[in-house]
Parts: C-alpha cells; sequence; structure tokens
C-alpha cells in the first residue's frame, strides 16, 4: 500500500497511470516559470507547480494534470492555470477517454491574486465545455494541502470527485475562515473538526463527492477507471437539481437551528451513532450514506 497524500505530483502520476505512459507537456526543462514571482523576489518552479500531459489508464488514453502541494501549496498563478486549461481544451480537441485533475491546492496564490481569479474562472469554464463535449472530468483529492478555494469550485464542476478520508474539499480553507470570523467561529488548529467539516468522510455522507476510499494510490487507481466513460450530462435538468439541492440545505431547519458541528449534521441525515463517524474506517463509513 503507498500513501496518496505522501506522495509528489509526480509520484501520483507515475503510481496511478499505466507504467510508463505518460507523456509530459511543458516539463520542467521548458523553464516555464511564472515571471510574477519572479518580479516579487519569490523563488519559483520550472513547471509552476502543476504537471499536464496525456497517459493510459487501465489502456484508455487520459489526459493528466497533477498539482504539486509542496510548490506553493499548490497555489493557481497565471502560468499554472494557462497550463489546466490547455489541457482541456486539447482534450476538446482530441477526445480522450477522461482528463483527471489530481487536485491539491490551497487556492489561489496571494502573489498573483488577480492572474489566479482569472485563471480559475478560465478553468472553470474549460472544465464545463470538456463535460458538455461528453469526455468526463474527474478529480482526484487526497494531498495534504486538500482542495480550496478556486480549485474547491472547479472540482464541484467535475463529473466525478474521488476524495480519501484524509483528504478536504471546501470553498474557505479553514485558515481564511478564522482570519475572516475570529477562532471562535472556527478554530483552524483543530484538527478533528477540520476533519469533520471539510474531510472526505463528511463529503462522502453530504453527498459531496462519487466515491470513498482508502489514503492509498491503487484505491484511487480503481476509482479512477470507474470513472473513465461515466460522464455525466451537462443540462438545465442537472443544474436545477443541483440548485434544488441547495436551497434544501438553506432550509434545512438544522442551519436555522445553529447546528453548526458536522455530527450534528450526520445524525439529522439519519446517520445512526452519528458521533462514532470519526473513529470509523473507510468501509464502514461508506456503508452508512442513505441509498
Amino acid at each position: 500500500m503507498i500513501s496518496y497524500a505522501e506522495c509528489s505530483a509526480r509520484e501520483r502520476i507515475a503510481q496511478l497511470l499505466d507504467t510508463g505512459s505518460f507523456h509530459e507537456w511543458l516539463p520542467p526543462a521548458e523553464r516555464l516559470t511564472s515571471p510574477h514571482l519572479a518580479q516579487l523576489g519569490v523563488p519559483s518552479s520550472f513547471d509552476d507547480g502543476v504537471a499536464i500531459g496525456r497517459a493510459t489508464l487501465g489502456g484508455l488514453e487520459v489526459f493528466v494534470a497533477a498539482q504539486e502541494g509542496a510548490f506553493m501549496g499548490g497555489g493557481v498563478g497565471e502560468v499554472h492555470g494557462a497550463k489546466l486549461v490547455g489541457l482541456l481544451r486539447r482534450a476538446l480537441r482530441d477526445r480522450p477517454a477522461a482528463v483527471l485533475l489530481l487536485a491539491e491546492s490551497g487556492g489561489v496564490r496571494l502573489h498573483e491574486a488577480n492572474a489566479g481569479l482569472i485563471a480559475v474562472s478560465e478553468v472553470m469554464r474549460a472544465v464545463l465545455d470538456v463535460r458538455a463535449a461528453g469526455v468526463p472530468v474527474v478529480v482526484l483529492i487526497g494531498g495534504a494541502n486538500g482542495c480550496f478555494g478556486g480549485m474547491g469550485i472547479v472540482a464541484r464542476c467535475a463529473d466525478h470527485i474521488v476524495m480519501s478520508d484524509v483528504g478536504r474539499l471546501a470553498m474557505s480553507g479553514p485558515e481564511v475562515i478564522e482570519a475572516s470570523h475570529g477562532v471562535e467561529e472556527f478554530d483552524s488548529r483543530d484538527r478533528a473538526l477540520v476533519w469533520r467539516t471539510t474531510g472526505g468522510k463528511h463529503r462522502w455522507l453530504t453527498g459531496d463527492c462519487d466515491a470513498l476510499v482508502e489514503d492509498d494510490v491503487t484505491a484511487f487507481r480503481d476509482a479512477a477507471i470507474d470513472a473513465i466513460g461515466a460522464s455525466k450530462p451537462v443540462s438545465l435538468a442537472t443544474l436545477e437539481a443541483e440548485h434544488a439541492l441547495l436551497a434544501a440545505r438553506l432550509r434545512d431547519p438544522l442551519a436555522e437551528d445553529g447546528g453548526d458541528d458536522a455530527i450534528a449534521l450526520w445524525a439529522h441525515l439519519g446517520i445512526a451513532g452519528a458521533d462514532r463517524v470519526p473513529d470509523l474506517d473507510v468501509a464502514a463509513v461508506r456503508a452508512l450514506r442513505p441509498a
């Protein structure tokens, strides 16, 4: 068993995809770095924190992008985002079996905020274009930095989300919430609270991810193979269904009564023994989700 969380971006690519099949576009040898970081005197990475290319998975051609959490927390800047957009636009032309996004990002880089925000919006548009063309977009989340900010929105635009129990997914990261609203609102140092609120188990139980797996590269590989060829339609009906789900959450009595902990929400959803969920293994948690 190889821990997905402990792998670098390129280690995940090597372990997840068919052996030796990855061909990288714009590799580090091209030295495509962020001009903004250089102007600010901030160290750069020769791949700007993301590896993109084509490969095979289970014998099928896929396009893949893997964000490197060790470089600026996987933050999205102009070049980083342009590489993601370029990958997705090429998928529109070449129509691979799927596009895999190995997401690990704290969101947009503060160093190039406007450029990063624009880049994220372009990535979102490109993801929806690829989906509309019938090519499934599968997001894998299990890195130590989680998937927050703009990349959290990108993930929810995809066909499928695969998460491990140590993965995290949300719009605002714990530190951002605490900085904006105070520690009384959310204590980012409370690791148990953070994972109850944003972790893979919570996202599985609330229906915000499509597969919950162990922190194991093989488990992620198997889940990604299962997701290939199972694209979800992008239509008015699916959009309205999503809006209805979100509206129902807003109207939920729990939200009005101040039930601000995930355990209360799980109990409200009918999860038996909700207080034991954090201690359960992945298989047990998968069995708890209402049909």
